[in-house]
Order: C-alpha cells, then structure tokens, then sequence
C-alpha cells in the first residue's frame, strides 16, 4: 500500500482547520493544520505537503500570497483555496485554473479537488 499523502489544511478560524482535517483524514489523507501562511511557511512539514488546502483571506499573509511566495520558492505544490468570498477576485489572482472552494463547501467537492491535485498527472 502507499504512503498516506499530507494535506496542509491553513486558515485562522480553529473551528474550520479541525472539521477540514477531520474531513481529509476521512479520504485517507493525513493532514497537519496552521493556523497562518506564516506558520506554514515555518514549518519543516511543509517540503512533506502533497497539497495545501488554504483559506484566501487571513491575517498577514493571504492565501494567495502564499501561492505567489511558494511560486518564487520554485514550489508548484497544489493549492485549494476555501473562501467565503466572490471568487472573481481570487481568480484574478491565482489565474484561472486555480482550484476554489466557497465555504461552505461541500464534503465531495473537497474530495474530489484533492483527488485531482494529487493525482499523478501525464
């Protein structure tokens, strides 16, 4: 059997990093939870992520720059962005492919976003 993929789970309400990584553990995933990009981006679990799961707007660094951070990094890690706001705006952003959920979302939409992201792909 393979190794469980790790999912970072972001965003700075504690309430919604515990039901998503409830969540991602009940697809098989392991999961690790931060409660700021910043504390992500400090943490040395972060070169062990098959996939970020992170909330747009937060305090300090959004999730967008994130993406824009991990990306001068040369790290394409996948991202899934959870928010509550218009998407048009994160769009704009993290480009048109970006992968966004509105909260609240749905239990299989998460699914099936992380199954694309880690999927091999080629």
């Amino acid at each position: 059997m393979s190794e469980m993929k790790l999912v970072a789970i972001i965003d700075d309400d504690a309430s919604v990093r515990r039901a998503t990584s409830s969540l991602v553990r009940s697809f098989g995933f392991s999961a690790v939870t931060f409660e700021s990009a910043e504390a992500f981006l400090g943490s040395p679990q972060r070169a062990d992520v098959s996939c970020v799961v992170c909330d747009v707007h937060m305090p300090g660094m959004s999730g967008v720059d994130l993406l824009d951070e991990m990306a001068l990094e040369g790290r394409n890690t996948p991202m899934i962005f959870i928010t509550a706001y218009t998407e048009e705006r994160v769009r704009r952003r993290a480009g048109p492919s970006a992968c966004i959920l509105h909260k609240p979302f749905e239990a299989v939409d998460l699914a099936a976003s992380l199954d694309d992201a880690v999927r091999p792909h080629g």
